[in-house]
């Protein structure tokens, strides 16, 4: 076959995903072999690939390509998230569009439009994930809404309300007024805000005496129905006993004393609206306070309003500022900065509201989850440091508000047979929950369940919360909770790996921990690698509103998606945020067409049955011991998830000590062949290059594989086997260093000397370091050495440069200006002299000989030895000028 000048990544990347594909590479079933199984994580149907995605399912690629060259049984589970609110939210802007208002349409009516809208939209981030390489075994594709994905959820749901655990609650809860729903703690986020405080007076009953209260929402006063003090607050010991007048609808409320109060803010005096705020409402059940409400779901103002009804809380804000103004009833207006709760998704801010909603009890749930990680590491977190914000958010943890006041997502599985706030009944089916509630109707009033239909029951109108479905995933995917000892269940769980971001640590992470000893009794998976946020080159988190995000497969496009996947790796430490740049997309891009010229070179090289050259021989041997040595760092930095690590290790491996050194060195002479010895090595090196280079590299390593000779599927290199780490000869590594520097000093001397290489020249060593003569061969070939010897004394008049303790001598030919190369060195010796002169100031300095790590000291010391040995050398070589 004809290799092409240029590597083509596009159409490289079509054929070889297809082939993978046609083959059924990807597909896993149970076997004999050890399986490695990761669950991607669900990305949002709505969703379309981000550089967040990229990131992430290039590492999970990584993994999972790694773990099939190894011979396990690698499994990746690919699917997407139904995302209630955000699912939601779009739908309900397409039927606006329509002119058809969600609240105009049945339940049954509503799903239609958004299953009909996740049918044209959905799963096209599952698409865009193939162009990247994904490795996914898409036969096993699952959405957290699928039949037995939900059936799987309902069956939790009631498992846990049976055991107690779940009950119905009358809660201040956190209500996102633009979704319309309630969220959980978690997924509110705070912010600081520049606001203001309001100090306005109430008056007194009965009296011309006033009160001064400050607050941050003067709109809420509509809802007051107490004013508290400290009662050790001497300020307002007058007050006892009295009552209020709130301003606008002159409600008169009881001026109460309770210790909550802070004595240091604002005037002392404390507003209490126990419907709109957490300590409010607590303050509002010691006392007795009435409740009251002034708030529709959409934070416009309701009746308790008055002739504000209708109208926008912040809006309401502005305007009633103005009518107390004019009433002379504000005091003051002073800049405040408030922390203020956003939602996560919509980023309205949010507003505590008293609810009935569904809790799960977290805190006896949580134990076997705060254990795994922080007690056996049974599920370790890397980087570790990640365990202190584990432990905070688990010690911490608070009753899970699991129910939203939506439509798309599960329905929660309780029925009403009555009117009263207790009279439901939990089941996994109306049928069940209809025999139940007969059952609770005998009971209370004898004979009422005759005449009780299956038609009476009324099922809550509330979905679950999506990360009650997705708290799951690990479990359901393998149909675990329905059928809990399934073979698949039992062989891929509990799973490997785990990849995603720090951000939903609590969210996913740990629920998932939770749920995996609480329905299977194990982990859910041993390893969480924690990817950082992809930001620009000016640590910018990367957004559509900063424009500085770029369009991911425009990137992939450009740069093939193996100069992205590169990209990408190349700036991501574990754990930390990413620094994204393109140029390191084009850097990737740049290896791609480096490893492909490198085969071009080697396919391109006439092939004969000549004797092998000494010096391939030991370049030959250099480099497998270079490999083994590399794969070992490798297998290290795998262990610990250092990818990023990974990959510049093999990039330097190919870049330098293949390509720049290696090729060079056995590469025959122009219009020459090679041997056939040191051409079947090279191959074999190449084709090991490209397994440890797959994971990172997919596309370009099997275009390559693939040309290099016919091979079977069966032989794909997808399939392949990964090299085995073995011993080398350390030492071999270590005298080729001295060998490349000599080499290096031949040819800074020739470009300095302008010295043609094609002009053979003479060299002399005086071998101080008793380096094998054997490496001659090498030094001899790489440096268009005529005649290399080994001398006792120096050179008179020769030019020469030193390798550690090494000496060499390139006698002077032709005509060199004796001042100018005089002038040179002493240059070379003033600096290196000052250089000395600083290290050595260093290694003085008794604080830092005793206090700087031992590696740091040994390399400054280091350091002193070659400035002292060059300063020897310089001075040898002006002294056989003069």
């Amino acid at each position: 076959m004809e290799i092409p000048s240029k590597y083509n990544a596009s159409s490289v990347e079509s054929k070889w995903y297809d082939y993978w594909m046609k083959n059924n590479y990807f597909h896993s079933t149970p076997d004999d072999r050890e399986p490695y199984t990761i669950v991607i994580p669900p990305p949002n149907v709505t969703g379309v690939l981000h550089m967040g995605h990229m990131l992430n399912n290039t590492i999970q690629d990584v993994l999972i390509r790694r773990a099939r060259l190894l011979g396990k049984n690698a499994c990746w589970v690919p699917g997407t998230d139904h995302a209630s609110i955000a699912t939601e939210a779009k739908v309900v802007a397409k039927l606006k569009e329509q002119g058809i208002d969600k609240n105009d349409l049945t339940r049954e009516e509503f799903l239609k439009h958004a299953w009909d809208w996740t049918d044209e939209y959905g799963g096209v981030i599952l698409e865009q994930l193939k162009k990247l390489g994904c490795s996914c075994d898409w036969d096993r594709t699952k959405f957290t809404l699928d039949d037995d994905m939900s059936e799987a959820v309902i069956k939790v749901f009631v498992d846990l309300y049976n055991k107690g655990q779940i009950y119905r609650g009358y809660r201040m809860v956190n209500w996102d007024p633009e979704a319309k729903t309630t969220l959980s703690d978690e997924e509110v986020e705070y912010i600081e805000k520049q606001g203001k405080l309001y100090h306005i007076n109430y008056k007194i009953e009965g009296s011309d005496e006033v009160v001064t209260i400050a607050t941050t929402r003067p709109e809420t006063l509509l809802g007051d129905t107490a004013i508290c003090i400290n009662p050790n607050d001497e300020r307002h010991t007058h007050l006892k006993g009295k009552k209020a007048i709130v301003p606008i609808n002159n409600r008169v409320i009881h001026v109460i004393e309770d210790e909550y109060v802070d004595l240091e803010f604002g005037t002392g005096c404390l507003k209490v609206t126990p419907a709109h705020d957490e300590n409010d409402k607590a303050l509002g059940e010691k006392h007795n306070l009435d409740v009251i409400d002034i708030f529709n779901e959409d934070a416009t103002l309701n009746s308790f309003g008055l002739h504000y009804e209708g109208k926008d809380r912040f809006v309401v804000r502005e305007e009633i500022i103005k009518e107390l103004e004019s009433l002379g009833a504000i005091v003051k207006i002073e800049d405040y900065t408030n922390r203020v709760g956003i939602s996560e998704r919509t980023k309205a801010i949010i507003e505590p509201r008293l609810s009935d909603q569904w809790f799960l009890k977290m805190k006896d749930l949580a134990q076997p989850a705060i254990k795994a990680v922080l007690e056996t590491g049974e599920v370790k977190l890397h980087p570790k440091r990640f365990n202190n914000t584990y432990r905070h958010w688990m010690e911490n943890i608070r009753d899970w508000n699991i129910s939203r006041q939506l439509r798309w997502g599960q329905q929660i599985p309780a029925y009403y047979y009555g009117d009263g706030k207790e009279d439901f009944v939990v089941a996994e089916t109306k049928q069940e929950a209809f025999e139940l509630a007969k059952k609770k109707l005998s009971v209370t009033s004898s004979g009422v369940e005759k005449s009780f239909k299956i038609e009476d029951l009324r099922q809550d109108s509330d979905a679950l919360d999506t990360w009650f479905s997705s708290w799951l995933w690990p479990i359901s995917v393998f149909d675990g909770i329905r059928n809990p000892e399934n073979e698949e269940i039992n062989y891929y769980y509990p799973t490997n790996d785990l990849v995603t971001g720090p951000d939903i640590l609590f969210f996913w992470v740990a629920r998932m921990i939770v749920a995996g000893y609480e329905y299977k009794g194990k982990r859910p998976f041993e390893n969480v690698y924690l990817t950082g946020l992809v930001r620009d080159k000016q640590r910018r988190k990367m957004s559509k509103s900063l424009g500085n995000s770029p369009d991911a497969l425009k990137l992939i496009e450009d740069y093939g998606a193996d100069g992205v996947r590169v990209g990408l790796l190349l700036s991501a430490a574990a754990g930390n945020d990413l620094m994204f740049d393109e140029e390191l997309c084009n850097q990737g891009k740049s290896f791609a067409n480096k490893v492909w010229n490198a085969f071009r070179l080697v396919k391109g090289w006439e092939i004969a049955e000549i004797k092998q050259p000494e010096s391939s021989k030991i370049a030959i041997n250099w480099y497998k011991a270079r490999f083994q040595n590399t794969l070992a760092e490798m297998e290290d930095n795998y262990s610990k998830y250092r990818l990023s690590d990974v990959l510049m290790t093999s990039y330097k491996l190919i870049w330098d000590d293949f390509c720049s050194w290696l090729l060079e060195m056995i590469k025959p002479a122009y219009g020459s062949p090679i041997d056939s010895k040191t051409f079947k090595a090279v191959i074999a090196l190449f084709e090991n290059n490209l397994k440890i280079l797959h994971p990172f590299m997919p596309f370009l390593t099997e275009e390559i594989w693939q040309y290099m000779a016919d091979r079977t599927p069966d032989e794909a290199l997808i399939i392949s086997k990964y090299p085995e780490v073995k011993a080398f000869d350390s030492q071999l590594i270590e005298d080729f260093e001295l060998v490349k520097e000599a080499i290096s000093g031949i040819r800074t001397i020739r470009k300095e000397k302008n010295i043609a290489f094609k002009d053979a020249i003479e060299l002399s060593v005086i071998n101080n370091e008793n380096l094998d003569t054997s490496y001659n061969s090498v030094i001899t070939k790489m440096g268009n050495i005529s005649e290399l010897n080994t001398i006792e004394t120096p050179v008179e008049g020769a030019l020469t440069f030193r390798v550690k303790s090494n000496e060499y001598f390139i006698p002077m030919s032709g005509a060199i200006n004796i001042e100018e190369e005089i002038k040179k060195l002493t240059e070379e010796l003033s600096y290196t002299e000052g250089f000395l002169k600083s290290v050595q100031k260093k290694l003085s300095n008794e604080r830092f000989v005793n206090n700087a790590p031992e590696k740091v000291v040994a390399s400054e010391k280091k350091k002193e030895a070659d400035a002292l040995a060059k300063i020897e050398t310089i001075e040898k070589s002006l002294a056989s000028l003069k």
